[in-house]
């Protein structure tokens, strides 16, 4: 991805914790500059108190949207109508929409249909409509943990829980498939794939695809870790930049 990209980042406070904004930003970050940093719900709720300590320090503007009516959801009404001034009026490459709600799927939809690049991230009880609306859609759960002062006495504790919380790539017979067949897909007659142009594949095939949901920090070690798949390091121009290849035997 573009790493010039200006993204207005549009947050859904009721659909996403608190817990993890920085890191949230900083994954933001590798993909764009944010021109744009709001957070929308009702800041009279108790439910909300938790954002508010956070917001200030991370340079985020709260909007407040007052609930109307009970049952219906004003906040995702107000990030909506935000989301198409900007698109005709901010001047952006692209949007990042914070919120684990499905109710964003048509707005994510609309904003890639007016050539814009959509990067969602939420929890990974999302329903699959929002996430394949988006151009790639990242998962709270994997990003990492801001450290508390309880966890800084056991560094080898918590690195082991991490460990174990990350699902096994090895006999994954849905990633070992996805993988395969796209490395297939894109394959010269020699079988070799640029691993650049394969990862875009993959995540135009499935959006929230993301090493780290395998516990590997980049694409190139997963492939690694893939039975029946070859790597092969070329040294190209003058700089003797690293390109990496795959093929699958």
């Amino acid at each position: 991805m573009d790493n010039e990209l200006k993204l207005a980042v549009l947050i859904d406070a009721d659909n996403v914790p608190y817990s993890n904004i920085k890191g949230m930003l900083e994954e933001i970050a590798k993909y764009g500059t944010p021109t744009f940093k709001r957070i929308y719900g009702d800041w009279t709720k108790p439910t909300l108190s938790g954002w508010k300590s956070v917001l200030l320090e991370n340079a985020v503007t709260p909007i407040q949207q007052y609930a109307y009516t009970s049952g219906k959801n004003a906040t995702d009404a107000a990030l909506i109508i935000d989301a198409m001034d900007i698109l005709y009026t901010g001047n952006v490459d692209g949007f990042c929409i914070i919120s684990s709600d499905s109710d964003f799927t048509r707005l994510a939809t609309r904003l890639r249909e007016a050539g814009k690049q959509v990067f969602g991230m939420g929890e990974k009880k999302t329903p699959k409509p929002f996430i394949a609306s988006c151009n790639k859609f990242i998962y709270i759960e994997i990003l990492p943990k801001e450290i508390a002062e309880s966890e800084v006495a056991q560094p080898a504790k918590t690195a082991k829980k991490g460990k174990e919380r990350a699902p096994a790539a090895k006999g994954n017979k849905a990633l070992n498939k996805l993988i395969i067949g796209s490395i297939q897909d894109l394959a010269e007659e020699d079988g070799w794939v640029f691993l650049g142009v394969l990862g875009n594949l993959i995540l135009k095939k499935q959006p929230d695809f993301d090493s780290r949901n395998f516990g590997h920090k980049k694409l190139l070690d997963l492939i690694k870790s893939i039975p029946g798949v070859e790597v092969e390091e070329r040294l190209t121009g003058k700089s003797h930049t690293p390109h990496f290849y795959v093929r699958a035997h």
